[in-house]
């Protein structure tokens, strides 16, 4: 919702984590617009500073109250060691995960995010903006001559700089 004050990439180079003004700190896949995790806290001020560990199990993240936080990458992966039988359930659970990912149900779990309640307001109210903002333009548009407002894609309107 807020601006990004820092990302980084993984290691690995498919994954980057970002911070952001809004108190949050979010993983996302190198080619999705959606996040994988969010991590947020009661008491977690703004995030100045988000790193990847070297194996990509873990986030650290810096923020405003002078405190060093470190995230699992995987909210669900255990950091103790696991027995056989566990791991033998963890990897039966994520085949499951891959076989049914196209279905509506399964789909909208992987999903759902629990957000704090401010950044859920302030994301209803960025989209009441863009959608009047939306309105404003089609109604310009239609009120004018044909071709004299283009169309601009929504990921162009947000490019500050291109660097060559």
């Amino acid at each position: 919702v807020s601006s990004v004050l820092d990302i980084d990439f993984s290691p690995t180079g498919r994954e980057f984590v970002s911070g952001s003004y809004d108190r949050t700190v979010r993983i996302f896949r190198y080619n999705e617009g959606r996040s994988r995790e969010v991590y947020h806290g009661k008491r977690m001020q703004r995030i100045w500073s988000v790193l990847f560990s070297g194996d990509s199990r873990y986030v650290l993240s810096a923020s405003d109250d002078f405190n060093i936080r470190l995230w699992k990458a995987n909210a669900s992966e255990s950091v103790k060691p696991q027995l056989p039988r566990e791991k033998r359930k963890q990897e039966y659970e994520t085949k499951l995960k891959d076989r049914f990912k196209d279905t509506p149900e399964v789909k909208r779990i992987a999903r759902h995010r629990h957000l704090p309640k401010a950044i859920l307001k302030a994301t209803k109210i960025k989209g009441i903006i863009k959608s009047s903002k939306k309105r404003k333009e089609d109604n310009v548009r239609k009120h004018s001559k044909k071709g004299e407002v283009p169309y601009v894609a929504e990921r162009k309107k947000n490019v500050v700089t291109v660097m060559k």
